[in-house]
């Protein structure tokens, strides 16, 4: 399967936007976004650049699959698979994001950002419900429980990002237990409960075309 390898901050300037792509450095001074707020290349500083209805829908497309850090044809099948359940598919779509094992270890601190939780995942250090999964799309039900195996509990990189996760910031469809490093993905997230700076409707327009 493809993988970008290029400049993950380019990702962001592209959108305008952070995407909290590179964990720490994405809240510090040397964030690209904070110094270059325009997109890359020649032509990022051009005034002249007018979007057309499909490119904002495309943007927006772009930016939330992206963040989730997703290939187009997996960012297509989850489209497809909210499609197929009822509801508003914009916000399926959005909580099929979040009910992924990659982007919950990353909302739970275990890793600074949805990369390295991937990473985590694939290599083995997290377990759900006590049995290993080592894939990052695995879909999460209420009441699995996540917890780190206790060989990697000693891993700077989820020691360093714990320290930065406060008690007060956790989600409401989350909990954490600090001491076990273990999390519970209590219920499937209300849309209006994701911090989701995107607007998915534009996704479904996009694709109905």
């Amino acid at each position: 399967m493809g993988r970008y390898i290029e400049a993950s901050c380019r990702l962001c300037r592209r959108e305008k936007q952070k995407l909290f792509l590179k964990g720490t450095k994405c809240f510090t001074e040397k964030c690209p976004v904070e110094r270059r707020a325009y997109p890359p290349g020649q032509h990022g500083q051009s005034r002249r650049q007018k979007i057309s209805e499909y490119g904002v829908q495309l943007r927006e497309k772009q930016k939330i699959r992206r963040m989730y850090g997703l290939m187009e044809e997996q960012f297509r099948n989850y489209f497809e698979k909210a499609l197929r359940q009822t509801g508003r598919t914009g916000e399926t779509l959005v909580k099929l994001l979040e009910r992924r094992l990659d982007n919950t270890v990353y909302r739970l601190g275990f890793a600074p950002s949805r990369k390295a939780a991937r990473q985590l995942v694939v290599h083995g250090h997290l377990m759900v419900n006590d049995a290993s999964v080592n894939i990052p799309s695995f879909l999460l039900n209420p009441g699995d429980v996540i917890r780190v195996r206790d060989k990697s509990k000693k891993l700077d990189v989820i020691h360093s990002s714990m320290k930065r996760m406060k008690d007060n910031t956790m989600l409401p469809w989350l909990s954490l237990d600090k001491g076990t490093m273990a999390g519970t993905f209590l219920n499937v997230p209300e849309r209006a409960d994701v911090p989701l700076n995107a607007n998915e409707q534009l996704i479904v327009e996009l694709y109905s075309k």
